[in-house]
This record gives C-alpha cells, structure tokens and sequence, in this order.
C-alpha cells in the first residue's frame, strides 16, 4: 500500500542514504556559522604617566623598610633580592638571571 503511493519501494538503504545526505546538508549549513571566531571587545589602553618612576610595563618596584627593592619569589613567596645580576630567594635559594 505504501509503496503504490510514492511510487517506489522505501527499503533500508534508501532510507538511510536519503538520512545521510539530509544530515550532510544540515552539517553544511550549521559549521560556518561555529566557524567564526567570536568578537573580543576592545581593549581601552590607559595613558602611561611619564612621570610615574620605577614603573616597568606597568609593574612597581617593591621596597623592603630597609629601602632595597625586592621581588616576590614564584617558588614560595618570599622576598627576592638582587646579587649582582642574580635575584635570589632568601628563603629557598630559588635564583634567575635578570
């Protein structure tokens, strides 16, 4: 009765080719649309002082009470001081060359 009314038989492969192609094209139509990269907002740079001293790219310079500067070591936490070249950890003797 079915197949009186389309006019060809719907087997099993038909049905899943007709599926495939179907699903083909909706995958074409849905990826360039995920394609795209997203919008990032721009980024607003702030004017830099010129008159703001001991500022590297926007980082300050530490100062201890004894007025050496210092950095924070990235191993444990504690006071970096610079040797030389060399800033070394007082703590745990982590060291790089500047």
């Amino acid at each position: 009765m079915f197949e009186n009314e389309i006019g060809k038989s719907l087997d099993r492969r038909s049905f899943l080719r007709g599926s495939a192609l179907f699903a083909g094209a909706l995958g074409l139509a849905v990826v360039p649309a995920l394609a795209q990269e997203p919008q990032q907002p721009e980024k607003k740079e702030e004017p830099k002082d010129p008159f703001a001293e001991g500022e590297k790219d926007g980082e300050k310079k530490l100062i201890d009470k004894d007025g050496r500067e210092y950095r924070i070591c990235p191993q444990c936490g504690y006071n970096m001081y610079k040797q030389g070249r060399m800033w070394v950890c007082d703590n745990c003797g982590y060291s790089y060359v500047e």
